[in-house]
């Protein structure tokens, strides 16, 4: 699976992955939320932070054990709308935009503070941590705002016309790692290291400008069989 993913997603990424491209079957993630489980043992002994409170809107439990659970901003969201789109039938060649949620998760009673996660990709993070890295990142835009987690590459990945699940584990990013350092949090270096688990379920609906596209080649087939009948 692992290397299987790596080689997609690098001749994807030769290709413009991140530009994307929106055919007739393209979906739009719409909905559903992302659960979170997250080591917090590790965390305390390893870099010092301590879990305190999670934010109202955080819901809990999560769909996995042990988890909290952020929700996913629809597309027509007034702030950070999401814009993740995907063909089912080809979800490594076609995957584009982002995963936004709400929700904030407190440490070190409530001085340290994360949130309001993007779920985005950036090819040039693909295969590095000992090529575990799918290329695939968890940033934080409140609070911390900085990547925190690059995904490991993942274990369930189910990619429908209505429905999308990605599951895998979380790994320390560089940046949250240099972040923790420089803050006299981390007693190591934590980058890279295994510190929870991630599941994303979310809902899809046709891409709007594919189901556009979809009506139009409708109403042309309308009109063309009207001509014929006349």
């Amino acid at each position: 699976m692992r290397s299987r993913f790596l080689t997609a997603v690098a001749a994807a990424a030769t290709v413009g992955l991140t530009a994307g491209t929106v055919s007739a079957a393209s979906v739009t993630v719409n909905g559903g939320a992302t659960s979170v489980a997250l080591d917090t043992d590790t965390l305390s002994s390893a870099a010092s932070l301590d879990l305190s409170s999670v934010s109202n809107d955080v819901i809990s439990p999560g769909a996995i054990p042990g988890s909290v659970a952020f929700a996913i901003n629809a597309p027509d969201a007034p702030s950070l709308p999401t814009t993740f789109m995907y063909d089912p039938a080809d979800f490594l060649g076609s995957f584009s935009g982002s995963i936004e949620h709400q929700g904030s998760v407190f440490f070190n009673s409530d001085t340290v503070e994360v949130g309001d996660f993007t779920i985005g990709f950036d090819a040039n993070r693909a295969g590095t941590l000992n090529g575990l890295a799918s290329g695939f990142f968890v940033a934080s835009n409140v609070g911390i705002q900085a990547i925190l987690f690059d995904i490991e590459n993942p274990s369930t990945l189910n990619a429908a016309s209505e429905s999308l699940q990605i599951g895998a584990n979380l790994l320390v990013s560089p940046e949250f790692a240099g972040f923790l350092t420089s803050n006299s949090l981390a007693s190591v270096d934590l980058s890279g290291a295994d510190v929870g688990d991630a599941q994303v379920n979310a809902t899809a609906i046709p891409t709007p400008t594919a189901a556009a596209g979809i009506l139009v080649g409708l109403g042309l087939m309308a009109l063309r069989r009207q001509r014929q009948a006349a």
